[in-house]
């Protein structure tokens, strides 16, 4: 959520920075809603000044004139009415507030699309085969470690089954993913909740504009986490931070559930767009001037796991119209298929600056007598399991449709070989 002073106070600005986005801000309904809300609050306040004098004057007075009882009556039905219409008033604004999207960084480069996206480097190179490169699909399927067609009779399209040594290798994935950024990197390990409440996913921002695209479970308003960034935003709502333990980095495993509803006919072959996949995922609780610093950390460690696996990528930085709706800056991360021939996204990595923290209320007190301050959240994958599982199958297939491991999974999946045996 912005900040309702900014509104206030520059509100060409907040106008201007929604056009980069390629929306229309609000800004009639949100400065109605706020002046009238502030002004009944000034007559509640006002009246309940003036309450509080006559009944220090009832109090001290023998005679209790009838007029002035009267007047008290109307002033409780008055203060009543107006806090009546100061909570409707706040609840509509709160709607309003809500669907915002994050403000665009200045430095965020201009854009309608995905089209606008700026390429900041490609790492490796392109490879090239003796042989035409088959897409993950095929491979999979040729392997017997990929399984669509039970995944579609166990639930429907868009859900697989891995088998063997698929299943060995999404395990073993994961597991040295986080390994090196726990070891590695620093972050500490968090087991979550996989189904959260809607307080969790409204401050996360999931919340309403990302509703139709969540599974829920109506009858206990719970939502499966669409990602990790869910439950970990909302570990912390409504706490102060002692402001020696920041940043806090956290990294977790979780499946995550999207129904896919924005991309329908889209990607449909194979698993890269699903509806329950793997991720693993990183986050990052800051200091407000120490965001952006902190946003190229986490950039860097999303894209040494493609170092490490010895897979081409590249980076881009997202364009203002291409933004997640959370987020002020943000950085895709690409791997290279070669059997598809495509980029696949396998990290977004994203500086939600003060939008998440004001809508959870996380704040930190800079110093022991300062005032609390709210902190700035990141998130980035780290990375998205089934396209790094698309990449190490197109990227390291043989003409025999056998599949070679990376190094550094070797020692986690216990074999060289991908066969399917």
């Amino acid at each position: 959520m912005i900040d309702i002073e900014l509104i206030r106070e520059k509100p060409e600005f907040v106008i201007q920075s929604f056009k980069r986005r390629g929306k229309e801000f609000p800004l009639a309904e949100i400065s109605d809603l706020d002046q009238r809300r502030r002004a009944a609050i000034a007559e509640m306040d006002s009246l309940r000044s003036r309450r509080n004098v006559v009944s220090k004057d009832l109090g001290r007075s023998k005679d209790k004139p009838a007029e002035l009882i009267e007047e008290m009556r109307n002033v409780g039905s008055q203060i009543k009415d107006l806090e009546e219409k100061e909570r409707a008033i706040s609840g509509r604004l709160k709607q309003v507030m809500l669907d915002v999207p994050n403000l665009p960084n200045e430095s965020s480069p201009d854009g309608p699309d995905e089209n606008s996206n700026v390429v900041i480097r490609t790492v490796g190179g392109i490879p090239k085969f003796d042989f035409n490169p088959k897409p993950h699909w095929e491979i999979g399927e040729n392997l017997g470690i990929i399984d669509f067609q039970r995944g579609v009779k166990l639930a429907k399209t868009r859900f697989y089954l891995l088998k063997g040594q698929g299943a060995r290798l999404q395990r073993a994935l994961i597991s040295w993913m986080l390994d090196l950024h726990t070891e590695k990197h620093g972050y500490s390990e968090l087991y979550l909740p996989y189904m959260v409440n809607r307080d969790t996913v409204t401050a996360s921002s999931h919340l309403p504009h990302f509703e139709e695209n969540m599974y829920h479970d109506a009858e206990d308003d719970l939502f499966m986490i669409p990602t990790a960034e869910a439950p970990v935003t909302g570990m912390f709502r409504d706490e102060i931070l002692d402001a020696e333990t920041l940043p806090l980095k956290f990294v977790s495993h979780t499946p995550c559930w999207r129904r896919e509803k924005f991309s329908a006919g889209r990607d449909t072959r194979g698993i890269k767009r699903v509806h329950q996949f793997d991720k693993v995922e990183m986050y990052k609780f800051v200091e407000p001037d120490k965001s952006y610093e902190e946003l190229e950390l986490l950039l860097n460690d999303a894209e040494e796991v493609c170092v490490e696996l010895g897979i081409p990528h590249r980076v881009l930085e997202l364009c203002t119209g291409d933004l997640g709706f959370a987020a002020a800056k943000s950085y895709d991360v690409e791997m290279w298929g070669p059997g598809a021939q495509e980029w696949l996204e396998v990290s977004s990595c994203s500086n939600c600056t003060d939008f998440q923290s004001r809508r959870a209320a996380i704040r930190y007190k800079p110093s022991e007598n300062s005032r609390p301050k709210l902190v700035h959240t990141l998130n980035g994958s780290g990375l998205a399991v089934p396209r790094v599982m698309i990449a190490i199958l197109e990227n390291y297939q043989l003409p025999d449709g056998t599949v070679k491991i990376p190094e550094a999974l070797k020692p986690y999946v216990g074999f060289d070989l991908m066969t399917g045996d």
